[in-house]
């Protein structure tokens, strides 16, 4: 079904190491809005969806998301390997090093795990495809939020790279949205179960 390459889609090499910037790219990990939660709903949501063209768009674009969450766990361990006890506590890391080391967990910048209520899949294609169209938004928004935070091209051009691809996702999804208005030209109807 899929061909892993063992590279990122985007090179990671981060060696100026800002703790404060991996503790925002935790929104992006294990966050609500998150690269899995994102991956997670689209590969669920497309089961239900009335057509094929749906479905692959859904596949192809949870997939790429599972790749951006490992571009995100890259950035995160890069920067925080071999941090010293004292710069983790100054970026307000020692929580998440108590429990987690110098581990990548996904939870978000305060340490709420990543928890499943976060994946939305309503089985109503018209719904979720909305969904969609606003995490992509989300997502664009949050990257830019972390790009404001730090001058350090080598954050800088990966976070460019995943905020690029999240305004194509939002315009894969539009195409969807423009699908499912020819299929229900007079909007969905469910019928009620008896």
């Amino acid at each position: 079904m899929w061909i892993y390459q063992k590279k990122l889609e985007f090179p990671i090499n981060i060696t100026n190491p800002d703790l404060r910037i991996a503790k925002a790219l935790m929104a992006q990990y294990g966050g609500p809005d998150s690269e899995l939660s994102a991956g997670v709903r689209y590969l669920t949501q497309r089961f239900t969806m009335p057509d094929d063209r749906l479905r692959a768009t859904l596949n192809d674009i949870g997939t790429e998301e599972i790749a951006h969450w490992e571009m995100i766990g890259t950035m995160i361990h890069q920067t925080i390997e071999g941090a010293s006890l004292s710069a983790l506590e100054a970026a307000g890391l020692l929580g998440y090093y108590t429990l987690h080391g110098h581990g990548v967990y996904p939870s978000d910048p305060n340490g709420v795990p990543f928890m499943a209520s976060y994946i939305q899949s309503t089985g109503d294609p018209i719904a979720d495809i909305y969904e969609d169209l606003a995490a992509e938004q989300k997502a664009r928004a949050a990257y830019e939020h972390i790009m404001n935070q730090t001058d350090c091209e080598q954050y800088l051009a990966p976070l460019r790279f995943l905020r690029e691809r999240e305004v194509v996702h939002f315009q894969r999804f539009s195409e969807c949205m423009n699908i499912l208005k020819e299929i229900y030209p007079n909007g969905r109807q469910n019928k009620l179960c008896k």
